[in-house]
This record gives structure tokens, C-alpha cells and sequence, in this order.
């Protein structure tokens, strides 16, 4: 295994279990009380539900390595979202009330990486879907 395959592996894993503990964070919060609040600050609530589904099927995903390119870009949009609507008015390292948006900026990056790189040997992309890239 190449350096490289395996800072992509441990990056997609790392990011897995970060989106994953995310969405396990809003259940345990409540998906009613995330509902409440992405109301309150003007996003319709029902989202709350596709943002927990989100991070914590695409978490699960992205640490087995299946559709990670997919996976990656629709929490890429999700986080880039999450920006313009909850998180900008309180700038980049937030302003002691609110969290900034760099930690989103920080989790692009790396969904951008993952977006674009090869498959690890270690993902189901790799173990499914080889044969078609051949």
C-alpha cells in the first residue's frame, strides 16, 4: 500500500466517524429539537431529518468505503449549506455564541479530496466496482 492509498483510506475513515458521530449527536439531541431550530433560523425543519440521514448513512458509507465519491459530494453540499445559512453570520472562528464555519471549510476540503481520488484497495468501491474501471 502506497502513501498515498493510505492517507486516502485514513482520511476517508477519519471523515466517516466524524459525520457519523454527528448524526448520532442529533438523535441524541433530539430530531424534534434539531427540527425546532433549524426553524429558528430560517431553514425549513424537515431538513433536520435528511441532515442526521445524511451524516449518519454517508458516515457509515464513507467508512466502508462505498460511493464514497457520491457520499462525498452530497455532504460537500450539505456542509456548504450549513455555511451560508447557520454559520456565516458568526464569521470564520465564530464570535463566542456560535460556532464559525472553518471546521465546515476543513470537511470540503477533504470530501473534495475524496471526490477526486482513486479508490483505496481498502473500500467497497475498490472490491465492487474495479472491474468496471478496468
Amino acid at each position: 500500500m502506497t502513501k498515498v492509498t493510505l492517507v486516502s483510506t485514513i482520511t476517508r475513515v477519519v471523515l466517516g466517524i466524524l459525520f457519523l458521530a454527528h448524526g448520532i449527536s442529533k438523535l441524541q439531541m433530539g430530531l424534534g429539537n434539531v427540527e425546532a431550530w433549524f426553524s429558528s433560523i430560517g431553514v425549513p425543519g424537515v431538513l433536520a431529518y435528511a441532515v442526521a440521514a445524511l451524516e449518519l448513512v454517508g458516515g457509515i458509507l464513507l467508512i466502508a468505503g462505498l460511493f464514497t465519491r457520491y457520499v462525498s459530494a452530497l455532504l460537500a453540499l450539505m456542509l456548504i449549506g450549513a455555511i451560508f445559512t447557520a454559520k456565516l453570520s458568526a464569521g470564520l472562528l465564530g464570535n463566542g455564541q456560535a460556532a464559525g464555519y472553518e471546521l465546515d471549510i476543513a470537511f470540503i476540503l477533504l470530501a473534495l479530496y475524496l471526490m477526486t481520488a482513486e479508490p483505496s484497495p481498502l473500500s467497497l468501491d475498490h472490491a465492487f466496482f474495479k472491474k468496471q474501471r478496468a
